[in-house]
């Protein structure tokens, strides 16, 4: 099924193992980068990171921080025994580096869970959230190397505008349905 839920406690024991499963290689999406130290699958790691992911959402215009949602990746539907597989940022703006590099979704799914669709969907999902945001076009950008991640983001209606700094740049346009009313447009300024 794939749901994206709020951090949140309840789900320790399955973000527990995610973390233990990327073994400290870069979780995209997570927020990891909020953190002095890095992740360990405990508790108190736990406590630490949902803290620094509370405090950035909101952005830091001047310290270049954008506002964003982060969302963990549940295999089922999100209930308390629903299992952690992932992590995702919905940037809700871009600034210079993100509309160059970053775009306004990072997702990543643990490595003993991918090639099981729970990427495709948890994008699908984020593109909805977007719209439900007011975005009506969505940036994704992949390494040029990262095969799985193109065809995931294709897959969504992703189209490639150009490759830039080793990543490829898709624009998703938010279907109708699912946009707010008064939508802008997918970048800083009112670029395309």
């Amino acid at each position: 099924m794939t749901t994206l839920v709020l951090p949140d406690l309840r789900w320790f024991p399955g973000w527990a193992a995610t973390v233990a499963d990327f073994g400290g290689k870069n979780m995209h999406g997570s927020g990891d980068w909020n953190l002095d130290q890095p992740l360990e699958p405990t508790e108190e790691s736990c406590h630490a990171f949902m803290a620094a992911l509370a405090a950035s959402a909101p952005g830091d215009p001047g310290g270049g921080k954008v506002p964003s949602t982060y969302y963990w990746i549940t295999a089922e539907d999100g209930g308390p025994d629903d299992e952690v597989i992932g992590f995702l940022n919905l940037r809700h703006d871009l600034n210079d580096f993100l509309l160059e590099e970053g775009g306004h979704i990072g997702y990543s799914v643990r490595p003993a869970r991918r090639r099981q669709g729970h990427a495709s969907r948890a994008l699908g999902l984020s593109v909805a959230a977007a719209g439900a945001l007011g975005i009506d076009r969505v940036l994704l950008t992949c390494d040029t190397d990262n095969e799985a991640s193109a065809r995931t983001i294709e897959a969504n209606g992703g189209v490639l505008e150009d490759v830039r700094k080793g990543k490829r740049r898709y624009w998703v346009t938010v279907p109708s349905s699912q946009r707010r009313s008064g939508a802008r447009g997918g970048a800083a300024g009112g670029r395309p």
